[in-house]
């Protein structure tokens, strides 16, 4: 292999090793619950009390309730949710029947984990679909 070839591929890997060194970064950047200042500030003049646009807010109604690795009773739970505990939700999608109810949440509090809409109330607004 040639001197140049060589020198073509060693300038190639170096391109793509920062490319995806700086991704991470990016991708990361709202994801996390942490909002801009800016951001934080529209939310609160627009009479908002959750930061993250993305996120939505629930509150757990039944006395005890099992979240779970998939959107059904079958799923491993992950941990459980008390009454009256305030949840993050990050979407909505349907999944085993519970109780006449199909929805689903994605709940983003330290884990990600599935919990019946059966159970849980939101807060605001209903949460986007999946």
């Amino acid at each position: 292999m040639s001197l140049r070839s060589r020198f073509s591929i060693a300038v190639t890997a170096g391109a793509l090793a920062a490319s995806a060194l700086a991704v991470p970064a990016a991708a990361a950047d709202d994801w996390d619950g942490a909002a801009s200042t800016s951001h934080q500030n529209q939310s609160q003049s627009q009479g908002q009390n959750h930061t993250n646009q993305r996120l939505y807010r629930g509150v757990v109604t039944a006395s005890s309730l099992a979240l779970r690795s998939a959107p059904n009773r079958g799923g491993q739970i992950i941990r459980w949710a008390e009454r009256g505990e305030v949840v993050s939700i990050f979407c909505k999608t349907n999944g085993q029947n519970v109780q006449g109810n199909r929805q689903w949440y994605l709940l983003t509090d330290g884990t990600w984990a599935w919990g019946s809409a059966r159970y849980i109330r939101d807060l605001g607004t209903s949460p986007r679909w999946c």
